[in-house]
């Protein structure tokens, strides 16, 4: 439930709406994200959390932080660490959670309604704060994906669960057309 005049402020955990998007199969269009959610209310914030590997040449995510940035949103970025697990692969990790823990309770004075998009369990405590402070807090994430991308802890100290799969018409990207082959693939193949 929103209310026209309620001030919002969008907090979006960007690996982890990237995953629950993919395993329902659509990508996300964040200037109609943006645009649904000024619809629906006095957007203050839009903020977009990412960790970056910043010793690869080129990351497949830096044009989209930079199109953010330049298109309404407040970006949080931190470098990625990487490592070598216990069989001796290569691993990332660039967790945000802190970051974008701080950057809510510092904003919560200042509006009425946090829309998190996350099914991180571990943002019950954040969510719980505040509520405590007077904060309606939706979470958008799916229940619909096996398996479900969201924590059942989290979706019942929620306020309200948006289901993400319910927003695919309303902020999902049109589906690419394949490329065609190229002429002489074609015929090689033939």
């Amino acid at each position: 439930m929103f209310y026209r005049d309620e001030r919002l402020a969008l907090f979006i955990d960007g690996s982890n709406l990237y995953a629950a998007a993919k395993a329902l199969g659509f990508d996300i269009d964040y200037k109609l994200l943006r645009q649904e959610f000024m619809r629906r209310g006095k957007l203050l914030r839009a903020f977009y959390y990412t960790a970056l590997l910043e010793n690869d040449e080129y990351s497949p995510i830096r044009p989209l932080v930079d199109w953010l940035h330049y298109n309404g949103f407040s970006m949080v970025t931190k470098p990625a660490k990487e490592y070598i697990d216990s069989q001796g692969r290569r691993k990332v990790k660039g967790n945000m959670d802190i970051e974008l823990t701080v950057d809510a309770m510092e904003l919560a004075q200042h509006v009425d309604h946090i829309v998190l998009f996350s099914g991180d369990g571990d943002f019950r405590p954040l969510v719980d704060a505040l509520q405590r402070k007077g904060v309606r807090v939706s979470v958008v994430s799916t229940i619909r994906s096996q398996p479900p991308m969201i924590a059942d802890e989290l979706r019942r100290q929620a306020d309200n669960f948006i289901e993400l799969d319910e927003l695919k018409e309303v902020i999902g990207r049109p589906p690419r057309e394949p490329k065609p082959e190229p002429e002489e693939a074609v015929a090689e193949n033939g």
